[in-house]
């Protein structure tokens, strides 16, 4: 998606400026940037926002680690309070957890920091504009940016930028504005609608953060089995069956539930029960969830689900009361 011609900008809001990120001798300093919150993601974007010609003059951390992040990815920026981040910079990026998004919002408002026409950012998957509304009341422009992504707090996460989706929300006269500076740091735009800003967050964190679990579960389960280097062994298999359920779906699915092969489903049940009770509980919800959805995909007959479903009943037995 290309950007809005330089120097032009929705009607009845300021003038901002962009240009192509990828030719040098258009790419002014255009925008004075803040980032309150230096945790992993604000320097990674803070420095892409940079490297599109953009120049970060502030910046905003508690922790040690948040400060020295912001020295490391903002060499020169300096480091003062919010409230100070505010006054310098005419695009602020709100990169602060979740849960506090709404109170420094509402804390920024009400202590007269936002000045009208300001270009307030934040990077919260699980939110989007409605949660800066008192900023707004304050006349500040509001845009969630959030890159579907996980951050180090490194500089090969400015790298990683590239081509990385990112979920957009803003009110409709904002989003030539949102999508340009998703482009500037290397991104690729992807509409959300405020209604269901909630949805995508939820999809994106049952995707990546369990799928860390189930990862996590494996090489545990397979350094009791004595493997030496359980991630070698993993990481073949696991790249094909991502690579295959993002290109097929319901189709990638494979391995003894898929199959209808309730014994060998028992006897997994059986050692995870003598070595890993907790992930026992993990691999009878994620079977019972699978073999749900190979029946539905006609991959499953009926009978050999019926005896699926037995051996994964709760129950100390593994048999036990229907779902």
């Amino acid at each position: 998606m290309n950007p809005p011609d330089e120097g032009a900008s929705p009607a009845g809001l300021p003038d901002f400026e962009f240009g192509d990120p990828s030719d040098p001798g258009n790419r002014p300093a255009r925008l004075a940037v803040g980032v309150v919150g230096t945790g992993r993601v604000g320097p990674a974007l803070g420095a892409a926002l940079q490297l599109a010609g953009h120049r970060v003059v502030a910046a905003s951390g508690v922790s040690a680690a948040s400060r020295r992040r912001a020295e490391t990815l903002l060499t020169g920026v300096r480091l003062v309070t919010p409230p100070q981040v505010m006054a310098a910079a005419d695009l602020v990026l709100l990169t602060v957890p979740d849960d506090a998004l709404a109170d420094l919002a509402a804390g920024l408002a009400a202590t007269g920091a936002v000045r009208p026409g300001q270009l307030l950012v934040h990077t919260s998957g699980a939110h989007g504009t409605a949660v800066l509304e008192p900023a707004v009341r304050a006349g500040a422009l509001p845009l969630a940016l959030h890159p579907a992504m996980t951050f180090t707090g490194t500089a090969v996460d400015v790298a990683r930028l590239a081509g990385c989706p990112f979920g957009v929300t803003a009110p409709e006269e904002l989003r030539p504005v949102a999508e340009a500076l998703v482009v500037e740091m290397g991104g690729e735009p992807e509409w959300v609608p405020e209604d269901v800003r909630p949805l995508y967050h939820t999809a994106l964190a049952h995707g990546a953060n369990h799928l860390v679990t189930l990862v996590a579960q494996a090489k545990e389960l397979l350094a009791a089995a004595g493997v030496a280097e359980p991630g070698r062994m993993l990481g073949p298999l696991l790249g094909a069956a991502l690579d295959n359920a993002l290109r097929g779906g319901d189709a990638a699915l494979t391995g003894p539930v898929a199959r209808g092969d309730a014994g060998t489903v028992r006897r997994h049940l059986e050692q995870l029960r003598r070595v890993s009770p907790q992930v026992a509980e993990a691999y009878r919800a994620m079977a019972r969830a699978t073999a749900d959805r190979a029946l539905a995909a006609g991959m499953l007959k009926a009978d050999a689900a019926e005896a699926l479903l037995d051996v994964l009943a709760d129950g100390p037995g593994g048999e036990g009361e229907q779902r």
